[in-house]
C-alpha cells in the first residue's frame, strides 16, 4: 500500500516554545525548520510514500519544502492541529478519494525511512492506527487506510484520544526514530543520540547542549 502523509507545521516564529531552555529565541525558528525538513525529506525517501503534504501557512517552511518536493496546503481553517489535518487530508483525498493517509508529526529530525516504512506497513492492516510517541503519552502517527477518515485527536494524551476513537495502537519493534519527536532539550538530546539528519544536525552543531557531547 502506498501512503500520502499529511504533515502539519505552525508558524516558525511560534514553533519549539518549550525548547527555551536549549535554543534561544531567535534560534528555535531556525531549529524547527530543520526539523520539518529532515523529517519531510526521509518520509519522501520512504519507499512506502507515494507523497507528502504539508499543511503550513509558514511562508519561509512552505518554499523551503516545497523544493524538497512536498505538495503545500494552505491551513485554511485556522482553527488549532486536529482542524489543519482534517482539511488537509480532505485536500488530498478531493485528488485521490481511494489513497490511503498517515498524519506525520513534523519534528521527527531522527526519521529513517525504513523504520517509517516498517510502521506503514503494520498500519495498512488497519482500518485506522497509530504510532504513540517515546514518552508513550502522544501521537506520532496516526493512519487512515483509503475509505476511513483520519479523525485526528492530536494534543494533550492523544494516545489515549486515539485509543479510544477506536484507532489501534501500533506496537512495532525498533522504530525508535518513527517515536522520537522533539519538544523539549531532553528530546533533542534523544534524537541526537539516534542520529539526526543534516539539517538539524548543523543547527544544533551551533547550540551547547548539556549531556550532549557532540552531533
Amino acid at each position: 500500500m502506498q501512503w500520502t502523509l499529511v504533515v502539519p507545521l505552525k508558524p516558525l516564529a511560534r514553533a519549539k516554545s518549550r525548547l527555551s531552555d536549549t535554543a534561544a529565541d531567535g534560534v528555535r525558528p531556525g531549529l524547527a525548520l530543520a526539523f520539518a525538513q529532515d523529517t519531510v525529506a526521509a518520509a519522501l525517501a520512504c519507499a512506502a510514500v507515494r507523497d507528502v503534504a504539508v499543511v503550513t501557512d509558514d511562508v519561509l517552511a512552505g518554499r523551503e519544502l516545497a523544493a524538497l518536493g512536498a505538495r503545500i496546503v494552505p491551513d485554511e481553517p485556522g482553527g488549532g492541529l486536529n482542524a489543519a489535518l482534517a482539511h488537509a487530508a480532505a485536500v488530498v483525498r478531493s485528488h485521490s478519494p481511494e489513497c490511503a493517509v498517515a498524519a506525520l508529526n513534523a519534528d521527527l529530525p531522527a526519521l529513517r525511512p525504513t523504520e517509517l516504512a516498517r510502521v506503514l506497513d503494520a498500519a495498512a492492516e488497519f482500518p485506522r492506527a497509530f504510532l504513540a510517541d517515546a514518552a508513550a503519552i502522544g501521537t506520532t502517527l496516526l493512519a487512515a487506510s483509503p475509505g476511513r477518515e483520519l479523525r485526528p485527536a492530536f494534543g494533550t494524551d492523544s494516545r489515549a484520544r486515539h485509543r479510544a476513537s477506536g484507532a489501534a495502537e501500533l506496537l512495532v519493534p525498533a522504530v525508535d526514530s518513527v517515536r522520537q519527536d522533539v519538544d523539549t532539550g531532553d528530546d533533542l538530546r534523544a534524537a541526537l543520540a539516534l542520529g539526526v539528519g543534516p539539517r538539524t544536525a548543523a543547527v544544533a552543531a551551533g547550540l551547547l547542549i548539556p549531556g550532549q557531547s557532540g552531533t
